[in-house]
């Protein structure tokens, strides 16, 4: 204990130095820090929660009804096909809600029927009989599973969209049975990122019907229809990107040629100069789009996005290579939010914002201020405290706190993590606690120094039989924390994570920092008796 090699003095010379280098870019601002920082210097900092910092705080509403709708309209597809198939046609096919209903004109069909669907129903739910008719049904616990799936699934997209914009450390989690909460750090204005994560996103690519109204036209309701053809409306946008003041339909083929499902990719992109979209198919998709090209060339391909026509080019050639570009009049920003949400995939429900709230800076700046004032508060009480009590080995330990609060934010600037007022919190605690181990050290050398041991062997005792008892009292807190961060959920783990990291950090600069100055001013001085 009472010797110290020149690589371990190299070594913690080392590790308190790096931290500080760690630390010191979250004392400059951002702008100070592009215009003025060595590149090759680290500049990773701490993330401010949106307590601290302000910004955006959304819920969103989940569709789980048209979840259900178009669950029951796809098993109500397949439920036909296999019927037709058995020849087994019913007079009458209805859904309500999430149920369908065949009837047919005879009790032995409707028992055939529901015997086919049995055998076939693959995701279809139970089936029963009922007089002449047959019933699909979905169980509540079925509905629950999709549900989950479904919500796991936007919980997932939205990451991916809202982690596109740069957005640090969002906040995006599960509320109740239906709705998702999205916080928003440093968004004062969520307008594009409200409009990025409310739109479903789903892609398909529909032939045109050209013998109705290929050019578009501006009143839906004045053409009659084929059962396999619907009007959807035209995005007309002008050079500049904004919509056209008339809004025009255009007669697609019900029937998708192509689904975005097999999409990997989509960038924002420039084609003689004006803003493009351009998309890439999987191996899967390649082979429909191909398809779908070649025997149509010549003929209007509308390229329809959540309902509505982004564009409808002329097939000029068969496109066999998997990849396509989207037109449409885009500006550069547009067509990068249009490639961002292709890429990130179809939300499998639509969603809504039902509430919306921006959080001021003024209420991040008073937080900080306040916690910053009881950190300071209670790292002068800690000051004082130690060196009224245990004068000179006081002074080493509260040099060993400040230590400590450095190499926190440290490792939570390499971490990037995410500071909110409950952290704030954590960082006062791990002060007071910080001196936890010195206190116990120091207590025990005084206990060994009034049993008349000399100054070397009271250090030495000191320090090596308290070893076992202060990792024994953090790691049961250290395990706490971890509980706090495994089932906590947004401020609950921005406290665990700060009790975690000053854990760790006091353990090493109360027993190693703190022995290593005792141990330095033990051969300098060589006391005949300790100060404390």
């Amino acid at each position: 204990m009472t010797r110290y090699t020149t690589t371990k003095t190299l070594l913690l010379a080392f590790v308190c130095a790096f931290g500080v280098l760690l630390a010191l870019p979250n004392f400059f601002s951002e702008e100070w820090r592009t215009a003025h920082w060595p590149s090759f210097l680290p500049q990773k900092t701490v993330n401010l929660g949106l307590d601290l910092q302000g910004g955006s705080h959304l819920v969103l509403q989940v569709g789980l009804d048209e979840l259900g709708k178009e669950f029951a309209a796809e098993q109500r597809a397949t439920a036909t096909r296999v019927l037709r198939a058995k020849n087994l046609d019913a007079l009458i096919t209805s859904q309500e809600g999430m149920n369908l209903l065949f009837r047919f004109d005879a009790l032995d069909k409707a028992e055939e029927a529901a015997s086919v669907l049995r055998a076939e129903r693959g995701n279809m739910q139970a089936v029963s009989v009922d007089d002449v008719s047959v019933k699909i049904e979905l169980s509540p616990l079925e509905l629950k599973a999709m549900e989950d799936a479904a919500l796991a699934r936007s919980l997932e997209i939205i990451r991916g969209r809202i982690d596109a914009t740069g957005t640090k450390e969002p906040v995006i989690q599960r509320q109740g049975r239906d709705k998702i909460v999205v916080q928003l750090p440093g968004v004062q204005d969520p307008a594009r990122v409200k409009a990025l994560i409310g739109k479903t996103a789903k892609l398909s690519f529909h032939l045109v019907n050209e013998n109705v109204g290929a050019n578009g036209i501006t009143n839906s309701n004045s053409i009659p229809l084929p059962a396999n053809t619907q009007f959807l409306p035209f995005i007309e946008r002008n050079t500049t990107g904004a919509l056209a003041a008339q809004k025009t339909y255009i007669a697609v083929y019900r029937r998708a040629m192509v689904a975005g499902d097999d999409l990997i990719d989509s960038r924002g992109t420039f084609q003689e100069n004006n803003p493009v979209v351009s998309f890439r198919f999987n191996t899967a998709g390649a082979k429909k789009f191909g398809k779908a090209t070649s025997e149509n060339v010549q003929k209007l391909f509308a390229i329809v996005l959540d309902g509505e026509v982004i564009s409808a080019p002329r097939i000029n050639e068969p496109i066999t290579g998997g990849s396509g570009i989207i037109s449409g009049n885009f500006t550069a920003k547009s067509a990068e939010d249009l490639a961002l949400l292709l890429r990130s995939g179809a939300l499998p429900v639509p969603l809504m914002v039902i509430e919306e709230r921006t959080v001021g800076p003024g209420l991040g700046a008073d937080s900080i201020a306040a916690g910053t004032n009881a950190a300071l508060i209670s790292l002068v009480a800690t000051v004082v405290f130690m060196i009224a009590v245990y004068g000179l080995f006081g002074g080493f330990a509260t040099i060993a706190v400040v230590f400590n609060l450095v190499l926190m934010l440290a490792v939570m600037s390499v971490l990037g993590a995410t500071l909110t007022l409950p952290g704030l919190a954590g960082i006062v605690l791990t002060i007071g606690m910080a001196v936890d181990a010195n206190v116990l050290i120091y207590e025990r050398i005084r206990e060994e120094a009034t049993l008349g041991r000399s100054v070397t062997a009271a250090l030495e005792t000191g320090f090596s039989r308290v070893l076992s008892t202060i990792v024994d009292a953090n790691v049961t807190t250290l395990i706490s924390a971890l509980m706090l961060y495994t089932f906590g959920s947004g401020p609950v783990k921005g406290f665990a994570v700060t009790l975690a990291v000053g854990i760790l950090t006091s353990m090493f600069t109360a027993v190693v920092l703190t022995r290593y100055m005792v141990v330095s001013w033990l051969h300098t001085t060589k006391p005949k008796k300790l100060p404390i």
